[in-house]
């Protein structure tokens, strides 16, 4: 065992206290205190999962900011002199090879390359390219890890999304937060391993769906839990009027002996789920109310994510959000910002969208790192696929637009164990990967392995086989790790 994983394995948790039960029946009185559930029954699945993680993690929790729609790597990452230099001029034959487009741009007769309106300059020790719509990420930029190179086979919305949350071009199969979930668990008995924060910009928006955090075959109580910009944060979770929290633990007693009954009968795994999830809910009662409530966040705070985190529902408030819920022992936040789909009149629209989003995703990093937790989150931003380096539609400087391009894109990663700098590299056009390429499965396996999992290792039965985030791909890119 080496140093790391022994460091690790010597932390407290319920399977190290049960390896070590030579200490006594004092210990054995004393873990029944600190973890009530101690000795509560086991699902037989999660003896299945009794090794995990598979090494010392070199994060704990993550925070995802998924930019729903695809930014264009090409006006905010992928800095391309040659296209400034050929703007208006027809892409060549040679760089786009025949490949595929969508049905939006495959009836063009020309190609003309669109070169960013936007300055770029660099930032950082690294030197890191960055648009100027970005003025608040790059103050942040050595911290960041672009990864240039990430590509995928989807070239239409709903699958490319579904395919970077799930691992899957179809529905039905686990997203990534519930995945975590079955393998790593919550750090808070009162929260959910997973939750799930909307919200929408100005730009062209692009549906998100429950099925990107959606359970699949796992047991429900992995799927993500929605929070809301209402009253309720959580729909359904407060009391009526009429009840109070002692008549509520009433009935949630009773409900779990005819649950339980119900189960010896059945043997129906979704029944004892079911009884967590009201357990569940009845916890977070409490610390929900607390964790969302901004209004005793300090003036410093408020001022670093900028004025909109006090308005529910934003990008910023939901930023801060899921800074109070990571810190909290939630296992994965899941962020959807919608407006990124920018077919057309993209200068306008990705500076609403930058404005929107640049300050609150540079502050999340800046707030994790004053608070000693961006070692152990692991934080990511960026879309389901690229954009094209040549325009869409109608061609000018100020009305450009740019089709889905899978080809090439890029996404950032801070904290938890990945490497500062860039990652990979396109060509002189920003068309076609040169060097280092990451797939949707590597990029899994990634995460998975940041998190202390092995993505081959991490499985679960289903219609007679095994499955897994990473289906029958996928390699754990080791340059992207520190």
């Amino acid at each position: 065992m080496n140093k790391e994983l022994l460091e690790y394995s010597l932390n407290f948790n319920r399977r190290r206290f049960l390896s070590k039960m030579s200490l006594g029946i004092g210990s054995v009185a004393l873990g029944s205190l600190l973890i009530p559930d101690l000795f509560g029954e086991k699902n037989p699945e999660d003896m299945l999962l009794a090794g995990l993680p598979h090494f010392a993690p070199k994060a704990k929790r993550i925070i995802y900011l998924f930019q729903n729609g695809a930014p264009s790597q090409l006006d905010l990452f992928d800095y391309k002199p040659k296209l400034q230099e050929m703007f208006g001029q027809d892409l060549p034959e040679s760089i786009r090879n025949g490949q595929r487009l969508t049905g939006m741009t495959a009836g063009q007769k020309k190609f003309p390359l669109a070169g960013s309106v936007f300055n770029f300059n660099q930032h950082g020790k690294a030197r890191t390219w960055m648009s100027e719509i970005l003025p608040h990420t790059a103050k942040v930029v050595d911290e960041l890890c672009v990864i240039k190179s990430m590509y995928t086979e989807a070239i239409n919305h709903d699958p490319a999304l579904t395919f970077l949350q799930t691992g899957a071009q179809v529905g039905n199969r686990p997203s990534m937060g519930s995945w975590l979930s079955y393998g790593l668990g919550s750090e808070n008995k009162n929260l959910p391993a997973f939750c799930v924060l909307l919200s929408k910009g100005k730009g062209n928006g692009q549906g998100v769906y429950s099925k990107l955090w959606s359970n699949g075959f796992l047991d429900s109580v992995h799927q993500g839990v929605q929070f809301s910009s209402g009253d309720s944060p959580v729909l359904y979770l407060n009391n009526h009027e009429s009840i109070n929290k002692a008549d509520r633990r009433k009935m949630l007693d009773k409900l779990e002996q005819l649950n339980a009954e119900t189960f010896n009968q059945s043997g129906d795994p979704e029944v004892n789920a079911k009884i967590q999830q009201y357990e569940m809910a009845y916890r977070m009662q409490t610390a929900v109310p607390d964790i969302t409530d901004v209004s005793k966040e300090p003036d410093d705070i408020v001022k670093l994510y900028g004025p909109d985190c006090l308005i529910p529902g934003t990008f910023a408030a939901n930023a801060l959000l899921s800074r109070k819920l990571s810190e909290n022992g939630v296992r994965f936040v899941q962020l959807y910002h919608q407006g990124w789909d920018t077919h057309g009149n993209l200068p306008n629209e990705m500076r609403g969208q930058c404005m929107d989003t640049d300050q609150a995703s540079a502050a999340l990093i800046t707030d994790l790192k004053q608070r000693g937790l961006l070692d152990e989150t692991l934080v990511i931003w960026g879309g389901e696929f690229g954009r094209t380096n040549y325009c869409q539609g109608d061609f000018s400087k100020e009305n450009y637009g740019r089709d889905h391009h899978p080809r090439c894109f890029s996404i950032w990663m801070a904290g938890g164990g990945v490497k500062p700098g860039s990652y990979g590299e396109t060509d002189e056009f920003g068309y076609n990967i040169i060097e280092n390429p990451v797939h949707v499965n590597d990029f899994h396996a990634t995460i998975l392995h940041l998190m202390g999992l092995d993505h081959e290792k991490l499985t679960y039965k289903h219609l007679g086989r095994r499955y897994r985030l990473t289906d029958v791909g996928g390699k754990v890119v080791q340059g992207l790790i520190s």
